[in-house]
């Protein structure tokens, strides 16, 4: 059963490592399933078709090394390498890809329960020269909560990948069309993006928001929206016809965000740049804030 953290005006449901989603993507510490304000759910699905959805992104997700998990390219084929917050993964094709199911041995987890918080840590084995203790702290205020990660080397050599909050938002499960405005603190440049996926023209991307024409039938997707600069680490979305707003804000700075979505969700992703030696750590954060919107 899923742990829930409550206000008076915000409700956040966080399955616990082994519960439900058990795929090889997204990291199992900590898996926030669903987000409610005032009883009106603010996340949703990756695919609303799909019957398997224990093997789904939902909610706010989180992944380590979307592209390269750490000491992939080193793993001989058929030995075992690290993602982080899910244990260790087989390598059976030359090429890591995302949304490949690989076999797993999971990590260690342990959960500690405070007052308005959850913490859960998540310990791996030495394999490869290569092994950590994440450790992530969800607390939850008023109208808003936190996520707070540290990340421990205790192996032999550097951690070098990113990680990043697959946020799937749908506020009051409202389609994504004109009453949604997504806002970033920065002015937008697309002739910087790495990659554009707007086949519909129904994504309008203009200097420092994204609009929409109406609900797209097919997935939309840009890339790297920073262009590669080191920028404030945010975004703002709002819904006019719920009244209602979510915003995101990490305590670094991002050099890549992307963005994607479809008919019924959008989720802007905050990437954050992780270097770390052994015997080190690094610690992050991101907050999430709930707003109402005077009509």
């Amino acid at each position: 059963m899923a742990h829930i953290l409550k206000s008076n005006s915000l409700k956040v449901a966080i399955d616990l490592p082994l519960e439900n989603y058990k795929g090889s993507r997204f990291d199992w510490s900590g898996k926030i399933s669903s987000i409610k304000f005032e009883n009106l759910p603010l996340t949703t699905i990756e695919d609303t078709s799909s019957k398997d959805v224990n093997f789904l992104g939902k909610g706010l997700y989180n992944e380590f090394g979307i592209t390269s998990p750490v000491g992939y390219n080193e793993t001989p084929m058929g030995g075992w390498f690290h993602k982080i917050g899910v244990g260790l993964l087989k390598k059976e094709h030359k090429d890591y890809l995302f949304h490949r199911n690989h076999l797993i041995k999971p990590a260690r987890f342990d959960i500690a329960y405070e007052d308005r918080k959850i913490i859960i840590i998540c310990k791996s084995e030495l394999v490869n020269g290569y092994s950590y203790i994440l450790k992530k702290e969800i607390s939850i205020f008023e109208n808003s909560f936190t996520i707070n990660y540290f990340l421990h080397n205790t192996g032999e050599k550097k951690i070098i990948t990113d990680e990043y909050v697959h946020n799937f938002m749908a506020i009051n499960n409202a389609l994504i069309g004109k009453d949604y405005t997504l806002k970033f603190p920065f002015q937008i440049d697309s002739t910087l993006f790495d990659e554009t996926v707007n086949s519909e023209n129904k994504v309008e991307i203009g200097s420092d928001t994204v609009t929409f024409h109406e609900a797209p039938k097919k997935q939309f997707f840009f890339s790297n929206l920073t262009g590669g600069k080191d920028l404030e680490a945010g975004w703002t979305l709002i819904n006019l016809k719920a009244n209602l707003g979510i915003k995101e804000k990490g305590n670094f700075k991002t050099d890549k965000i992307n963005l994607w979505g479809w008919r019924h969700v959008i989720s802007p992703e905050l990437f954050f740049k992780i270097s770390v030696d052994p015997k080190k750590t690094i610690e992050w954060s991101r907050k999430f804030e709930v707003f109402k919107i005077n009509p």
